[in-house]
C-alpha cells in the first residue's frame, strides 16, 4: 500500500471488491442524473402544455371547434389535451349511436380516466428507479466500506508493526465507497421527492379538469354540435 492519500490513488489502490462497488455506485449516479434531467424536462413541458390548453379551453369557444382544431394537428396530445380528446371523442361517439343521456357522461368519464392513467404512467416512469438508487446506494457504499476495513485489518495483522500510518490508507480507501454512495443517493432522494411532488400536482390538476369538464358535459347534455 503506497503512502499517497489522494482520492484517485485511494481508488486505484483499493481492493477489486471495493473498486467494483465504487464503479457500481458511479454508474448509479450517472443513471440517476440522466433520469433527473429527462423527467424534469418532461414534467416542465407537461406543465406548460397544461397551461396553454387551459387557456384555450376556458376562452369560451365552442368545444367541438376546439376538438376539431386538435384533430387537424394530426398528432396525439398529452396531459389535459389528451384527456379532453378522449372524453369529448367518446361523448360524441356515444351520442351518434343513440346512447341514453345518462350513459353519455359515464362513458366520457371512463375514457378520460383511462387517458389520465396513461398520462400519469408516462410522467411517473423511471421515478421508482430514482427511489431505488436513493435508498440502496448508501448501503452498497457501506458494504464496500466494511469490506475495505476488513481487508485493512487483515493486512494489518500480517504486518510486523501495527501503526496508524499502516492502517490509515486502507481505512481511507474503504470510506471512499461510503462517500460515493452518499454522492449517488442524496441527489436521487432530493430529485425523487421534488419530481414526485410535481407529478402529484399535475395529477390533482388532471382530476380537477376531469370533474370540471364532466360538469360541463352534464350541464349541456347531448350537445348537438358535438361532432368530431
Amino acid at each position: 500500500m503506497g503512502s499517497d492519500l489522494s482520492i484517485w490513488a485511494l481508488v486505484i489502490d483499493a481492493s477489486p471488491i471495493v473498486q467494483a462497488v465504487m464503479l457500481l455506485l458511479m454508474g448509479a449516479s450517472v443513471a440517476s442524473w440522466a433520469i433527473i434531467f429527462k423527467k424534469s424536462r418532461v414534467i416542465s413541458t407537461s406543465r406548460r402544455q397544461a397551461e396553454k390548453f387551459e387557456t384555450a379551453f376556458w376562452s369560451g369557444g365552442d368545444l367541438s371547434t376546439l376538438y376539431r382544431s386538435i384533430e387537424t394537428k394530426g398528432r396525439a396530445g398529452t396531459g389535459e389535451q389528451s384527456i379532453f380528446e378522449s372524453g369529448f371523442g367518446e361523448f360524441s361517439r356515444l351520442r351518434q349511436t343513440g346512447t341514453p343521456s345518462e350513459q353519455l357522461l359515464e362513458g366520457a368519464r371512463r375514457a378520460m380516466r383511462v387517458a389520465q392513467m396513461r398520462e400519469l404512467d408516462r410522467l411517473e416512469s423511471n421515478l421508482a428507479m430514482l427511489a431505488t438508487i436513493g435508498s440502496t446506494s448508501p448501503y452498497v457504499g457501506l458494504f464496500g466500506t466494511v469490506w475495505g476495513i476488513m481487508s485493512a485489518f487483515h493486512n494489518l495483522g500480517n504486518a510486523q508493526q501495527a501503526t496508524l500510518a499502516a492502517v490509515a490508507p486502507g481505512i481511507a480507501e474503504a470510506l471512499i465507497a461510503t462517500a460515493i454512495g452518499l454522492f449517488a443517493a442524496i441527489p436521487a432522494v432530493v430529485a425523487y421527492n421534488r419530481l414526485s411532488d410535481q407529478v402529484s400536482r399535475l395529477e390533482l390538476r388532471f382530476d380537477t379538469f376531469v370533474e370540471e369538464f364532466s360538469t360541463i358535459l352534464q350541464r349541456h347534455g347531448p350537445i348537438r354540435s358535438a361532432q368530431p
